[in-house]
């Protein structure tokens, strides 16, 4: 079945560049090819970490076009193509499977907080509409509702819905859906800190926010500990965790496209409502970027 196509390993939940205004092409293609050249499983375009909150629907499809393009089938393209509205869900869904995304991430519907049932029924929708694997995208710090362990029990009984990002920072629930689901229900992390206690209770990998700043960290990290060299993973681990913390110190894209810039990838163009990061916070991140030694 398509649905259960394997993702697993490192996601970057890639940032998206601006200039001038507007969506930065060629910076996001060298960002796209740096990540593969530096060893990554997979790249999300235009997540929250793209700022897909500020894109038009016509940049969006843009980005997910450039990624799929750029990547050329060397690594699985998981589209962001969420929304709460149940019909540009399913809008940006059809376009990302045109465009030749691998996967969609699909957010539950936030803001207007619907019922178990609601949320059943959108993912149905955007599943009925297309024929690639569905991650959903479950963070309910974000978007105030919580799907649950019954309700995405349900959903994995439709065709294209192949697993989750969850973000609940509750890392019981890793064993709770592997209980309900078996190990075919792919479990990504959608937290950076947490994600090597999560791969040990039976995850399949990291959508992750660090991995645009280093991306060959976080992979090994996760070589690692699929290969079940949890050892070897915790070293890793120590390495970035101040990263993790710093990139975090104030939104995650701004902490990101701070740490790109100052490995000279990027400009640290950010969309309001969102402000480039503070030179205190600067300091800190460069500071991580030693430690991990990303930076002399």
């Amino acid at each position: 079945m398509a649905s259960r196509a394997r993702f697993q390993g490192s996601y970057t939940a890639l940032v998206t560049p601006f200039k001038n205004g507007s969506v930065d092409e060629a910076a996001f293609r060298g960002l796209v090819s740096w990540q593969i050249g530096e060893g990554v499983h997979g790249l999300v375009p235009v997540g929250t970490t793209g700022e897909s909150p500020t894109l038009s629907h016509d940049e969006h499809r843009k980005v997910v076009e450039w990624c799929v393009d750029e990547a050329k089938g060397r690594v699985p393209v998981i589209a962001g193509a969420g929304s709460n509205s149940t019909r540009e869900a399913v809008d940006l869904a059809v376009h990302a499977e045109k465009a030749g995304a691998d996967a969609v991430l699909v957010v539950t519907p936030y803001y207007n907080k619907p019922t178990q049932e609601g949320m059943y029924h959108h993912y149905k929708a955007v599943n009925d509409a297309i024929g690639i694997p569905i991650i959903v995208y479950n963070i309910p710090s974000r978007s105030v509702v919580d799907l649950s362990v019954e309700t995405m029990t349900r959903l994995f009984e439709l065709k294209n819905i192949a697993g989750v990002k969850d973000a609940t920072a509750n890392v019981a629930r890793v064993s709770l859906q592997r209980r309900a689901m078996g190990p075919d229900f792919i479990q990504l992390s959608g937290e950076d800190m947490t994600a090597l206690a999560f791969m040990a209770a039976g995850g399949h990998g990291c959508i992750s926010v660090s991995a645009n700043v280093a991306p060959k960290l976080c992979a090994s990290l996760m070589s690692a500990v699929l290969s079940g060299d949890y050892a070897a993973g915790l070293k890793i681990q120590d390495r970035l965790v101040p990263l993790h913390d710093a990139i975090f110190k104030e939104p995650g894209v701004a902490g990101a496209k701070h740490g790109l810039k100052l490995l000279g990838r990027l400009d640290e163009i950010v969309r309001l409502p969102l402000m480039p990061v503070t030179p205190a916070t600067g300091k800190i991140i460069r500071d991580a970027m030693v430690h991990a030694g990303l930076l002399n």
